[in-house]
C-alpha cells in the first residue's frame, strides 16, 4: 500500500511484497486494508476450560479474600479434587484468576501531586540491611534516616539504628544545617517518635495526635507539621521512591569500592555523604529556586539526646526506655544522671562521667556486663545458674560452649564455679586471649581445668629494661644562667 502511495504501479509494488497473484493485490489494493488489518478478535475458546466447573466456586472465595493467590486456590483445588488438575495447570489458573481481578475488583489509584518549592520536606527511616555493611568486620544493622525535598528531590540524612525520637532529631536537623534553610512544612509518617494514638482503645487508623518531643523539635525550627494516614506509605511517595533509588546508588558504588567494611561510623558516613552530594549535584538547578523561597536557617542545633536521672537498684542495674543496663556495683542506692543518645548511654555521678554503653534497641531487652558483676556472682555461685539476665553473661559463643562443657563434666554448682573463675580470668586479663584459649581446648574435647585456661595464656609481662641514672653536673646549669643573664642585656 505504502508503495501505491508513492505513485508505483500495481506490478511493482506486488513485487516489493512478494506477492506473485494479480487478484491478490486487487483484492487488497480494492478493501484498502493489509492482512493483518482484516483479522477479527477470536471471540471463541480453542480448548476446554479446566477450571469451568470448580470456578464459581472460586469466585467466592476471591470475592470474600481478594488477597488470595492463583498458587493458594490451586493447592486447595489439588487437596479437594487430586485426580482432576494437573502441575502444569497453575500457569492457566493464574492468567484466569489476573483476568478476573483486573474487571471485578477495584484499586485505588496514586494521585499525582502538584509539588511546590521551598514548600515541604519529608523524612523517613529506611532499613539499610540489604547492604551488608560492617564497621571493622563486624556486621552493622541501621538504619538511614532520609530527608527529602519533593520538588527539587534533594536529599539528606544520617545512620541512625532506631526511630526514635533521638534519631529524628539527628536526621531533621542535619538535613536543615546542611540545606541552611527551612522549608514550610516538614511531613512524616506515624512513626511512634512522632506520633501517638488518642486514648487507649482507639483502633490504629483512628485519629492519631503528634508527641511533644516532636512537636518541640518542629517549634524550634519554626516548621509546620503534616503526617500521612495510618498505613498509607504512597502519601510520603517522594521519600519512599527515593530510598530505593539511593539504595541502588549505594550498591553500585560499594561494587566498585571492592569492600563493604568501614574502619568506623564515621567513615560510613563520609563515604555516604560523599555520594549525596553527587546526586545532590545534578538538582542544582531546581533547589535553587527553593532556596530562592525559603527561609535562612537561624536556630541554633538541639541536643540530638536527652538526660534522664534514675536510681541504680540493689541488682546493680539501672532502667532507660524499658531496657535493663548494668553498672560498677559501687553505684548501688546512688541517683546518677543518664544521657541518651541515638548510639550510647554515658552514665554520670554528679558531673563525672562513670560508664559508657552501647544503647540497646529492639528486642533486646538487657546488657548485663560480666565486668560489674562477677565479684558479686563469686560470693554467691549458687545465683548464678537462674539468674535472670545470665544469657549476658556469655560474651561470645565460645564461653557458652565452655559452660555447656564443664556442665558434662561437673556438678551444676561446680561447674558454675569454675565458669565463673573463667569470667573473672577475663575482666582480669584479655577477653579476647581467654577466648582463643577456650577455643583450643575445645577443639581437644577432653576434660580441662581453670589452670589449662592460665597456662595458655601470656600473661607473663615483658621484662623492663634497666635504664642507668646518669650523673648529673651541677656547672652545667651555671653556664645557663650567664647565657641568660647576657641575653637580657642584649635585648
Amino acid at each position: 500500500m505504502r508503495e501505491r502511495r508513492q505513485g508505483k504501479t500495481q506490478e511493482q509494488a506486488a513485487a516489493k511484497a512478494n506477492l506473485k497473484s494479480r487478484q491478490t493485490v486487487a483484492k487488497y489494493e480494492k478493501l484498502g486494508q493489509l492482512p493483518s488489518e482484516q483479522r477479527q478478535p477470536r471471540q471463541y475458546r480453542t480448548r476446554r476450560d479446566p477450571f469451568a466447573e470448580d470456578w464459581p466456586t472460586m469466585v467466592e472465595m476471591l470475592t470474600e479474600a481478594p488477597g488470595l493467590q492463583p498458587k493458594t486456590l490451586f493447592d486447595w483445588l489439588c487437596e479437594q479434587f487430586p485426580d482432576r488438575y494437573q502441575p502444569g495447570q497453575l500457569r492457566t489458573l493464574q492468567r484466569k484468576i489476573a483476568q478476573w481481578k483486573a474487571v471485578h475488583l477495584k484499586q485505588v489509584a496514586s494521585l499525582t501531586q502538584v509539588r511546590y518549592p521551598g514548600q515541604l520536606m519529608q523524612t523517613d527511616a529506611t532499613p539499610m540491611n540489604e547492604l551488608a555493611i560492617t564497621i571493622g568486620g563486624q556486621p552493622f544493622p541501621h538504619l538511614f534516616m532520609h530527608s527529602v525535598l519533593p520538588y527539587s528531590n534533594w536529599e539528606w540524612g544520617r545512620v541512625v539504628q532506631s526511630e526514635s525520637l533521638a534519631a529524628l532529631r539527628l536526621g531533621v536537623q542535619s538535613t536543615l544545617f546542611r540545606l541552611g534553610h527551612v522549608p514550610k512544612v516538614h511531613q512524616t509518617d506515624n512513626a511512634s517518635a512522632a506520633t501517638r494514638r488518642v486514648g487507649q482503645h482507639e483502633e490504629l487508623d483512628e485519629k492519631r495526635t503528634f508527641t511533644d518531643g516532636y512537636l518541640a523539635l518542629l517549634s524550634h525550627f519554626d516548621l509546620e507539621a503534616s503526617t500521612t494516614h495510618v498505613a498509607s506509605p504512597d502519601e510520603n511517595g517522594d521519600v519512599e521512591a527515593s530510598h530505593g533509588t539511593l539504595k541502588r546508588a549505594l550498591e553500585q558504588h560499594l561494587l566498585l569500592r571492592g569492600s563493604r567494611d568501614f574502619d568506623t561510623l564515621e567513615a560510613y558516613e563520609a563515604f555516604l555523604f560523599a555520594i549525596l552530594d553527587k546526586r545532590n549535584a545534578l538538582r542544582q538547578v531546581a533547589l535553587d529556586e527553593e532556596l530562592a523561597v525559603m527561609r535562612p536557617l537561624t536556630a541554633a542545633p538541639l541536643d540530638t539526646g536527652h538526660r534522664l536521672r534514675v536510681r541504680v537498684a540493689q541488682t546493680s542495674l539501672i532502667r532507660v526506655e524499658s531496657k535493663h543496663y548494668s553498672v560498677p556495683t559501687g553505684l548501688i542506692g546512688r541517683r546518677v544522671n543518664v544521657w541518651v543518645d541515638e548510639w550510647e548511654l554515658e552514665i554520670y555521678l554528679g558531673t563525672e562521667l562513670v560508664e559508657r554503653l552501647p544503647r540497646l534497641v529492639g528486642e533486646a531487652n538487657s546488657r548485663v556486663n560480666y565486668r560489674h558483676v562477677i565479684d558479686s556472682l563469686l560470693r554467691k555461685p549458687g545465683g548464678f545458674r537462674h539468674y535472670r539476665y545470665r544469657d549476658d553473661l556469655f560474651p561470645t559463643l565460645t564461653f557458652r560452649r565452655a559452660w555447656e562443657q564443664l556442665n558434662r563434666w561437673h556438678a551444676p554448682r561446680q561447674a558454675d564455679i569454675h565458669y565463673l573463675q573463667i569470667l573473672k580470668l577475663a575482666a582480669r586479663t584479655m577477653e579476647c586471649e581467654v577466648e582463643a584459649a577456650l577455643s583450643l581446648l575445645l577443639e581437644t574435647g577432653e576434660p580441662w581445668r581453670l589452670e589449662d585456661v592460665r597456662q595458655l595464656l601470656t600473661t607473663e609481662p615483658a621484662p623492663l629494661p634497666q635504664l642507668e641514672a646518669p650523673t648529673v653536673t651541677l656547672a652545667v646549669y651555671d653556664s645557663l644562667l650567664s647565657q641568660s643573664e647576657g641575653s637580657y642585656v642584649h635585648a
